[in-house]
């Protein structure tokens, strides 16, 4: 079967997209790691699907896998190329549209200025719900690591946005021990769920660094999420006022969050790179 996608990035995350409103496709995650190998698929950081709504009150609904099979249940920089490709492709001719996600509903603007506006809803502090093993919510939390052989105490806030985070501050984004202990804090006992885990250097009360180790995926060049998050953790830190921008290694966010009971507002680009097609 011959299947038509779109490969697109947000500041690098890189994404192929699927149409399938006006095609059909069992989406597997036998397929999903088919497509994502970059030797002998198509390859990507995420499998982005657009499909008809079950509510009639949304435009879309959204759907996000891992390179590795697993599904999620959001992704930023996804979501603002998910807001682009329907534009592109016709499915909509709204500037703004309404969609499904896994974890509740979600507003998506392209903006005059061709950047994407993403309403990331409101962040999740309460541990039990996103989910992270603590008696009570606070700012931070120590979590003991075997960190390279040696016993550490790190200490993170834990946010939500609609997908696990682990925010730890660093003194410096290009020295910090992504690849060692990314990979250490994803799979930790104290988020059930797995994490992505964000190393965020402040480099001014509205800038930062971030690099983020994600679920599923291993780092990646931009998460969406992962900078809203990491903005939530540095105000209720008290590090940050609005806006912030969160310099990525793929290029730069502009991040807005008023505080408890106000959404996340993310401004970004989205970027076709090619057209396909594909066997499955």
């Amino acid at each position: 079967m011959l299947v038509r996608f779109t490969k697109m990035h947000g500041l690098g995350n890189d994404f192929m997209v699927l149409d399938l409103v006006t095609q059909r496709v069992k989406v597997t995650p036998k397929l999903v790691k088919k497509l994502g190998d970059r030797n002998f698929g198509v390859g990507f950081d995420q499998l982005l699907i657009v499909e008809p709504p079950s509510d009639p009150d949304v435009d879309f609904r959204y759907r996000i896998f891992n390179q590795d099979g697993s599904e999620v249940e959001n992704c930023g920089n996804g979501a603002r190329c998910f807001a682009k490709f329907v534009r592109d492709k016709r499915l909509t001719g709204k500037s703004e549209v309404v969609v499904q996600t896994a974890n509740g509903r979600m507003c998506l603007k392209i903006r005059e200025d061709k950047r994407v506006e993403v309403n990331m809803g409101q962040p999740i502090l309460q541990p039990s719900e996103i989910p992270f093993a603590a008696d009570q919510q606070a700012i931070t939390y120590p979590v003991e690591v075997d960190h390279q052989g040696e016993a550490e105490t790190v200490e993170l806030s834990a946010v939500s946005m609609g997908n696990p985070h682990g925010v730890l501050v660093v003194d410096n984004t290009e020295t910090a021990p992504v690849e060692t202990l990314g990979p250490v804090l994803e799979p930790h006992t104290c988020f059930p769920a797995k994490a992505n885990i964000g190393f965020m250097q402040v480099l001014a009360r509205n800038e930062v660094n971030l690099r983020v180790f994600e679920r599923g995926v291993g780092e990646t060049i931009a998460c969406g999420t992962g900078a809203c998050a990491a903005v939530v953790a540095g105000k209720l830190r008290g590090l940050l006022d609005m806006p912030v921008t969160v310099h990525l290694p793929g290029g730069d966010l502009e991040i807005e969050w008023q505080g408890e009971g106000h959404p996340v507002i993310m401004t970004g680009p989205a970027t076709t790179v090619y057209e396909g097609q594909i066997f499955v």
